[in-house]
């Protein structure tokens, strides 16, 4: 009788064992679910959406959320608004949406669906007027000037001196990219007392994408006007910089992301000298964490109805920064990794300060020529 008893209790602490066991090592679905709607581009634009859509992606196969991408049916609020209601008709209840064009979705989606988180990148006070955030949306915006600040100081310090700033559209984040780089310039041609052989073709696109039309300008400039480097700045404006540069054997600058891989292995080695980089998929990484790992604790200090402006948090560190040149596939020789560090010190610690207004182009010694929008 006392053994079929031991044996009874046995059989039942193995039972609970088993079951305490399977209780622990089962995942709990999460209450968040992230959809990312595109802009203007597309999730295969080497730039801004698919960087943002690689960085949900990647949190969420790693945390184990459901995770979606949704592309406007036409690149118009109307589309876009349609996507987030689609996606919120799906069950997702993290919006990300990236870029200044869905300013007039949040002020449609927002109050509709209070409860959706919607993080948004680019999209700062110039895009959204009076228009202010709820507490269930968060907004980063980036100090773009001094990105380009470093790459127009960077190029002057190379040796160039015939350089194109190539916009997408004149909105203030490019227009900041565009002014900063023309002041990075400015500033290594006063250093290096050329500000009389340093010159800036300054133009817009007119569009986030390159074409023909682009190119052939392009095609011009570095032909005729001797351009020896372009700062393609505007998704997929880089195209037709790149396809000029490269019947020239000219050089071209990216933007957004380290764009090296993509310039390099489609129009030819060393075509691209640096690229100007915000730090998009940190944002989105520590957004995200924030939000769904820690389970909102933040959210409500940190994130609800804010705008953050994310630029330089070292001056001994670029790679923590929000804003930098890329170190990992750096190619300048004259312009060294050592002289980067030291610029970014001189940025931080405010030794060196770089104007954001966007209404006026920066006063400047070099020689700077603006031109009207290519289309």
């Amino acid at each position: 009788m006392k053994r079929v008893i031991s044996l009874a209790l046995c059989l039942i602490m193995v039972v609970c064992s088993l079951a305490v066991f399977a209780s622990c090592g089962k995942d709990e679905e999460s209450k968040y679910s992230v959809a990312m709607i595109t802009d203007y581009g597309d999730i295969t634009d080497q730039s801004f959406n698919q960087t943002t859509h690689e960085a949900c992606k990647t949190f969420c196969e790693t945390n184990k959320i459901s995770y979606k991408y949704f592309k406007p049916a036409g690149n118009n609020d109307a589309s876009r608004i349609a996507s987030v209601d689609l996606a919120v008709g799906e069950g997702y209840n993290v919006i990300v949406m990236p870029g200044f064009a869905f300013a007039n979705t949040i002020k449609d989606v927002a109050s509709r669906y209070s409860d959706v988180h919607f993080i948004a990148l680019d999209c700062g006070e110039g895009d959204l007027g009076d228009y202010k955030l709820p507490s269930n949306v968060t907004s980063f915006v980036y100090q773009e000037e001094l990105a380009g600040f470093m790459a127009g100081y960077g190029a002057v310090k190379e040796g160039y001196k015939k350089l194109v700033f190539l916009g997408g559209i004149a909105v203030p984040a490019v227009v900041r990219f565009g002014y900063g780089f023309v002041q990075g310039a400015n500033k290594a041609a006063e250093e290096m007392n050329i500000t009389d052989a340093v010159s800036v073709e300054y133009v817009y696109g007119g569009q986030f994408a390159g074409d023909p039309a682009i190119t052939a300008v392009m095609d011009t400039w570095y032909g005729e006007k001797g351009v020896e480097v372009v700062f393609a700045c505007g998704g997929g404006i880089y195209t037709s910089a790149c396809e000029a540069a490269k019947k020239a054997n000219k050089k071209v600058i990216g933007v957004d992301v380290d764009q090296s891989a993509i310039m390099n292995g489609t129009y030819g080695n060393g075509i691209c000298i640096t690229s100007a980089m915000k730090g998009l998929a940190a944002t989105v990484n520590t957004a995200l964490t924030d939000l769904i790992l820690n389970d909102g604790k933040n959210w409500d200090s940190t994130y609800a109805g804010k705008i953050t402006n994310m630029g330089l948090v070292s001056g001994t560190d670029p790679k923590l920064n929000y804003v930098q040149l890329p170190m990992d596939t750096w190619s300048m020789t004259k312009f060294t990794v050592e002289a980067y560090k030291a610029l970014v010190k001189k940025l931080y610690d405010k030794e060196i300060v770089v104007s954001n207004a966007t209404d006026v182009m920066p006063t400047v010694t070099i020689t700077v020529t603006q031109y009207p929008n290519i289309k």
